[in-house]
């Protein structure tokens, strides 16, 4: 194994960023219900995500900031990393979600790189825009090509970690598949299968 990818949210963060943004705001329960349709894959995920975006006008980034500082990441999720790294992996995270989420999690857990979006603000709040790496259905699997040419490393030595219907496009480029407390539609594309909280299994059920 040369190359691991996870997603973020849901995979190693316990939950959803942008349902974190949304509560301060009143608006948890109608911007999950959105996430949730997304990852089902009953709703295009860029559609879904501007959508939601757009719900968080008004936000003070400060907010969003202190948000991300005080995310719950999943058990395992450090030793997990850690333990790819040792054996030679470059590990990377792609998110649907936010660069102040990644970025944090990037120091906190120790992957080698992020690739998500960035939420557009202006005189302190959010504006409702959204842009970045990772804003449509197809962009994991896009950028999962790119890095194994980059890296020159194939889809044998490729493993890839996630739980909703936008990592499907990444699943398509790795022979290492791991659907992690995952949607149906996810797991029907997967060749490991976890359902219980603990990535450290992971570590049980792949060759390193």
């Amino acid at each position: 194994m040369k190359l691991c990818v996870f997603d973020f949210d849901s995979t190693l963060m316990d939950g959803e960023t942008i349902d974190f943004f949304a509560e301060p705001l009143g608006l948890k329960e109608k911007v999950s219900a959105i996430t949730d349709k997304a990852m089902r894959g009953e709703m295009d995920f860029f559609e879904s995500l501007t959508q939601r975006v757009g719900l968080l006008k008004g936000l003070e980034f400060s907010k969003v900031e202190e948000i991300c500082r005080n995310l719950p990441f999943m058990p395992g999720a450090k030793e997990t990393i850690s333990a790819l790294k040792k054996a030679g992996c470059a590990v990377v995270c792609f998110s649907g979600g936010f660069r102040t989420a990644t970025m944090h999690g990037k120091d906190v857990l120790g992957y080698d790189a992020d690739f998500s979006n960035v939420l557009h603000h202006k005189n302190g709040r959010l504006s409702g825009l959204v842009g970045g790496d990772m804003m449509f259905d197809f962009s994991k699997g896009d950028m999962i090509e790119r890095l194994q040419t980059i890296l020159g490393v194939d889809r044998s030595q490729t493993m890839v970690v996630g739980d909703g219907a936008n990592d499907r496009s990444m699943f398509a480029h790795a022979d290492t598949r791991v659907a992690f407390c995952a949607k149906e539609i996810l797991k029907k594309e997967a060749n490991i299968i976890i359902e219980t909280k603990e990535l450290t299994q992971i570590l049980d059920k792949v060759k390193l």
